[in-house]
């Protein structure tokens, strides 16, 4: 085996984001890596508990290799072999992202040797990452899209800073690759929908949130959504919490987005229901067919994709583009071009992957 490729980690936005795709990269493409400088531009540099389940994830999966797996850790090694099936149980042991470990093993496990399930503890509904509903809900219909389908499975909410929550990826026929896509228009609006939810809070919270979403929505863009409300009787609520949250989804014809929004000691409900409403409006008034998130989070598997996508995100972040310049150091034949805008600005971009015959 080759020598392992080597990634800066304080390139581009700086944050766990590198890491978590350089290990997803290498252990689909099957090469080694060491990524140095690892989050240097974080306050608390290296990797913490989140990225520390990640990687050990990722090592069982891939019966890896792995040098430098512990807290506070700046340089990790990680040798990946074959992507096996199975059943795995990791436990972040904090409120770090479950989210965020998915977005570590999800490209991979679609790469798996036969049927994979992977259940997760840790937090659900954490700032800084995408919530659980989000990905359910935005997230996973993308990936339907590219010819791979996931289920997540929530079966209790983890909120900052107790956790406590606990999630199932599984993937019964994992694709071996991904189709590739152009996403350049909304289409026609179908609807909106969302989550609102309370844990170990008063019911009226996850009601005000919703209430809030509701009339920025249907105010700003002419449709009355359906927002589920999501509330546990105390002596039932199995959550750790407290916390309380919203997610938005509007499909249209050709394209989901989404946004959400969660609550914090001393903030609002109806701040809370307005953020992720507002969000999600300011999204679709750019015409563009991902929203910020998304914009970033489609690309590996594009690029891990079998020809040529071209995509039109709501904003051009950091993080969107940090990945593609991680990607074009990784995959061998992969290149990128931005059409048009620039950072914090709506963008088109064409990704060509390394797939693409000659």
């Amino acid at each position: 085996m080759r020598g392992p490729l080597r990634i800066d980690g304080s390139m581009g936005e700086g944050g766990g984001q590198i890491l978590r795709t350089a290990l997803a990269v290498a252990a689909v493409l099957g090469v080694p890596v060491e990524v140095f400088n690892i989050r240097a531009k974080r306050k608390r540099p290296g990797l913490r508990p989140q990225h520390l389940t990640a990687v050990k994830a990722l090592a069982a999966l891939t019966d890896g290799r792995v040098r430098g797996a512990y807290v506070g850790s700046t340089t990790l090694y990680f040798e990946p072999h074959r992507i096996k099936g199975g059943s795995y149980e990791f436990d972040v042991g904090t409120a770090g992202s479950v989210s965020l470990v998915l977005q570590a093993l999800l490209p991979v496990m679609a790469f798996a040797e036969g049927p994979i399930k992977v259940r997760l503890r840790g937090g659900t509904d954490v700032p800084m990452a995408p919530t659980i509903d989000y990905v359910r809900n935005v997230l996973l219909w993308h990936l339907s899209q590219l010819g791979y389908d996931v289920e997540v499975t929530l079966y209790r909410r983890g909120h900052y800073p107790r956790g406590g929550g606990l999630v199932e990826a599984e993937v019964e026929d994992p694709p071996g690759g991904f189709r590739a896509r152009d996403y350049l228009e909304q289409g026609q609006l179908r609807g909106v929908r969302g989550i609102s939810h309370a844990v170990r809070l008063p019911r009226h919270v996850a009601e005000r949130q919703a209430r809030a979403a509701e009339a920025l929505i249907e105010e700003k863009l002419g449709v009355k959504p359906e927002i589920e409300v999501e509330w546990y009787e105390p002596q039932r609520d199995p959550h750790l919490g407290p916390g309380s949250g919203v997610a938005l989804w509007a499909s249209f014809e050709h394209t989901v987005m989404g946004a959400d929004s969660l609550g914090a000691r001393g903030k609002r409900a109806e701040l809370v229901g307005r953020e992720a409403a507002s969000k999600l409006v300011e999204d679709i008034a750019t015409g563009a067919a991902l929203d910020r998130h998304m914009s970033d989070m489609i690309i590996v598997y594009l690029a891990l994709s079998d020809r040529p996508s071209r995509i039109w995100g709501a904003r051009l972040t950091l993080h969107a583009l940090t990945v593609l310049q991680l990607l074009d150091i990784m995959i061998p034949g992969y290149t990128y071009v931005i059409e048009e805008g620039s950072e914090g600005k709506p963008f088109r971009v064409l990704i060509r992957p390394r797939a693409i015959p000659p």
